[in-house]
């Protein structure tokens, strides 16, 4: 079984910055491609960022130049920092990773994270 974790998530003034963690643990032969996702009330879930496992990273267009997402293979952990943070982003964030396990390689979500942003 695997498990991911976000933290990281709160309230935050326009032009704040966040960083978000998401932990992966269980039984992890490799994860491979790691992502965020949002989804705002009344919307629905979207992609923020992506990173392959060499590293390759793809951003919605609404937050390129702002987010950054990078990850730590040795602790299992992709994290996404936030700045110059918007009221628009304010969202649910969800980590997702395809984690290779001894039943084949299948996509694991967080629980998600409140992030909010005050005008």
């Amino acid at each position: 079984q695997v498990q991911l974790v976000e933290s990281g998530g709160g309230l935050v003034q326009a032009g704040g910055s966040l960083r978000l963690s998401c932990a992966a643990s269980g039984s992890i032969f490799s994860l491979n491609a790691m992502g965020w996702y949002r989804q705002a009330p009344g919307k629905q879930r979207v992609l923020v960022a992506s990173i392959t496992i060499a590293e390759s990273t793809n951003y919605a267009d609404s937050v390129k130049g702002r987010f950054t997402i990078s990850r730590d293979n040795a602790k299992n952990t992709v994290y996404l920092q936030m700045n110059s943070l918007k009221p628009e982003d304010t969202a649910v964030y969800f980590c997702n990773a395809d984690v290779k396990t001894t039943l084949g390689i299948r996509r694991y979500w967080g629980q998600g994270t409140q992030v909010t942003v005050s005008s």
